[in-house]
C-alpha cells in the first residue's frame, strides 16, 4: 500500500466537477463520470488520453506516492497531517491555465508563487520521515538516466525528482500526447475548462490518498483544511 499527500479541491467546486468529468472519475467521492463531448474529439479519445491521470484523481502532488516506513502507521501519518495544517496558511493561485508540460497537459499557475512553492517544500521535508526508502524497482521506474543532476539528487534524497527548485505546481489532465495531436487536445481542454478557470484557485487543504494495492486507483483517506480554515478534518 502506498500513500500520497495531495492538494485536491472540494468535490462541489465547479472546477472539480469539470475536471472529474474530463477524467471520468472523482477520487474524493468515488463517483465515475461520463467523459465530455468536446469539439474535435470523441469521448473514447478523451477516455484513452486520461487513463493515467484518472487513476490518481484530480490533484496537485505535494508529496509523491510512498510506502510507509516500517516504524510508522497510517494513524501516525494522519495525526502529523492534522498538526501540520494548524501551522499553514492557505495560498491563492490568482490565475490558473491549461499548459503543456513536456508531452502531457495540466492545469498550472500562470506565475510562480513563492508561498505555494514554500508550502510544497515544507510538505516534502516534514513528511519525509514517513517514507520508506525507494526499492531498486521504484528507483528505476523514475528513469534516473533521463534526469538532470538536481533531479537525480532529489530522487536519491527525497524519493521524487520534482521537489524544491524542481517543483512546479500542476494538476495533470492527460497522459503523454503525440505531437500531431497536441493542437487538437489543447483546443479541447481550453474549451472544456474555460469557465472553470475564470476564478482564482484557493489552495486551502491537503489530503492523504492511498493506493490500496499496486496499480489500483488512488482513493481519498482523509482531508484537512489549512489553518485559516479552522483546521477541520473534513473527510
Amino acid at each position: 500500500m502506498r500513500y500520497a499527500i495531495y492538494f485536491t479541491p472540494p468535490s462541489d467546486l465547479f472546477l472539480t466537477r469539470v475536471a472529474s468529468s474530463w477524467l471520468g472519475r472523482d477520487a474524493v467521492t468515488g463517483v465515475s463520470w461520463p467523459h465530455p463531448k468536446v469539439a474535435g474529439m470523441t469521448q473514447n479519445e478523451v477516455a484513452c488520453l486520461t487513463v493515467a491521470p484518472r487513476r490518481y484523481g484530480f490533484h496537485a502532488t505535494l508529496k509523491a506516492p510512498f510506502r510507509l516506513a516500517e516504524h510508522f502507521t497510517a494513524d501516525a501519518l494522519s495525526r502529523m497531517a492534522e498538526r501540520f495544517c494548524r501551522e499553514v496558511e492557505p495560498v491563492i493561485v490568482p490565475t490558473a491555465r491549461i499548459e503543456r508540460l513536456g508531452a502531457f497537459f495540466a492545469i498550472t499557475s500562470e506565475n510562480r508563487i513563492e508561498k505555494l512553492d514554500a508550502l510544497a517544500a515544507r510538505v516534502v521535508a516534514v513528511f519525509d520521515k514517513f517514507r520508506a526508502p525507494l526499492s531498486e524497482r521504484e528507483f528505476q521506474r523514475r528513469e534516473p538516466d533521463s534526469l538532470s543532476a538536481a533531479q537525480l539528487r532529489n530522487l536519491q534524497n527525497w524519493g521524487y525528482p520534482s521537489v524544491f527548485d524542481e517543483f512546479r505546481f500542476h494538476m495533470t489532465l492527460t497522459g503523454p500526447v503525440d505531437a500531431a495531436d497536441r493542437g487538437r487536445v489543447a483546443a479541447a481542454l481550453e474549451e472544456h475548462f474555460a469557465e472553470a478557470l475564470s476564478a482564482p484557485l484557493e489552495i486551502d487543504r491537503i489530503a492523504i490518498y492511498r493506493e490500496p494495492e499496486e496499480g489500483a486507483p488512488f482513493v481519498l483517506q482523509e482531508m484537512f483544511e489549512l489553518a485559516a480554515s479552522k483546521n477541520r478534518r473534513i473527510a
